[in-house]
């Protein structure tokens, strides 16, 4: 048992409850690194985005669960469509746009552009155009403009989701709209990311990481408890 919780009984709990009883070494690996940056006590870096000590199970619950739909359950940061080359992520989105299951795509963003950089999705969340990487990139510190495949790294993948969450930077939402002291909305949670796309479903996925986060032991529940 670390200082916070019990990341065994953790593991033990979502192994069952969300994976079918199996979680290979690159999702415990990912998940780890989401409950690690729940841990640090930063502030989103130069963003300057704060977030509760303890950290409110409720907003990290959601973190997990939106990372797990937004990698097919890998827990690792992804390319657009899952493809495993930049190449493939481009042509698996042009041959989607050519056969109009984009419909509400107007302008290829995945194509390269003049410097030969491509402002597909990337990451645990799908960061995508070029517009958000730069936004991105003042916000965490890392200049994605430079290297987009910079969204791909672990650390700054969940660095990316952190200051996202928590400042609204993907939607305007942020994880403090939707869960404070007088509200949790799991399924309005949804609009932080992508409006409400699979909404109930990725809000059935927070509570049982919510409810695995308090059988475990999480501090923000110790915190209720003798509150």
């Amino acid at each position: 048992m670390d200082g916070c919780m019990d990341r065994a009984i953790f593991f033990r709990i979502v192994r069952r409850t969300l994976f079918t009883g199996h979680l290979d070494p690159d999702q415990v690996t990912g998940i780890g690194a989401i409950l690690d940056r729940s841990e640090t006590g930063q502030a989103g870096g130069p963003s300057g985005s704060a977030h509760p000590v303890p950290y409110d199970g409720r907003w990290l619950a959601y973190l997990l669960a939106t990372v797990q739909h937004e990698t097919g359950r890998k827990m690792q940061p992804v390319r657009e469509t899952m493809a495993a080359t930049d190449a493939q992520a481009i042509a698996r989105l042009d041959r989607a746009f050519s056969a109009g299951q984009l419909p509400a795509v107007r302008v290829p963003y995945w194509r390269r552009d003049a410097e030969g950089k491509a402002w597909f999705g990337r990451g645990l969340v799908q960061l995508t155009h070029r517009r958000n990487y730069e936004t991105m990139s003042r916000r965490i510190g890392i200049d994605l403009l430079a290297d987009p495949d910079r969204a791909m790294d672990r650390g700054t993948a969940v660095e990316i989701l952190y200051v996202g969450m928590e400042t609204g930077a993907f939607t305007g939402v942020s994880l403090a709209d939707m869960f404070h002291a007088a509200r949790t909305d799991w399924v309005a949670a949804r609009r932080i990311i992508n409006g409400r796309d699979r909404a109930v479903e990725i809000a059935a996925d927070a509570r049982a990481y919510h409810a695995a986060l308090e059988a475990a032991g999480h501090p923000s529940f110790r915190r209720i408890a003798t509150s």
